[in-house]
């Protein structure tokens, strides 16, 4: 098992590292976040069960250990200085309007309720069903669809208003 165990942990990286930079806002934050999810599924690859998604299970860990770290920001207050560090991260989008379009996109994500945040990526980004994206959350189904609705009229609002980045690019574009 433990060679099969390490094979499925290698293979969902990838889309570990994805879904812990939305959740996140960071590469460097979800760096941490997969690397702390790897060790605790290692350490407790026995209570991993057979014949269940291995997927599911480490996205499970992954929220859980950020939802672990917004508490203990909160309770150390330091979380406008971690949103400080995110916001000073996309300077470089600013290059192309594919990047800067990622960039506001990434924003509004980051602004949503982490409730929502967290179903908008397990289903429109790892593409995880309703019912599996409910598993992970541990919520009902119902919730994750509700969820989702709220998180996808949220962020059409927002890219509508121009979420703060495309708006003054083009109002600097204007008065320039």
């Amino acid at each position: 098992m433990k060679s099969g165990f390490s094979d499925q942990l290698i293979a969902v990286l990838p889309r570990l590292r994805r879904f812990a930079r939305g959740l996140t806002g960071s590469a460097v934050e979800a760096d941490d976040v997969v690397q702390a999810a790897c060790e605790r599924a290692l350490a407790r690859m026995h209570q991993f069960q057979e014949g269940t998604r291995f997927d599911s299970w480490m996205f499970r860990i992954v929220q859980t250990i950020w939802i672990d770290q917004l508490r203990a920001r909160e309770v150390r207050k330091e979380a406008a200085e971690a949103e400080g560090e995110r916001l000073g991260s996309d300077e470089s989008v600013r290059r192309a309007d594919a990047r800067l379009a990622l960039a506001e996109v990434r924003r509004a994500v980051s602004r949503l309720p982490v409730e929502q945040r967290t179903a908008l990526l397990l289903v429109t980004v790892e593409g995880l069903s309703y019912k599996e994206a409910a598993e992970v959350a541990k919520v009902p189904v119902g919730t994750i669809m509700s969820r989702l609705a709220r998180a996808r009229v949220a962020l059409q609002g927002q890219l509508e208003a121009g979420g703060g980045l495309r708006r003054s690019t083009d109002d600097a574009e204007i008065e320039g």
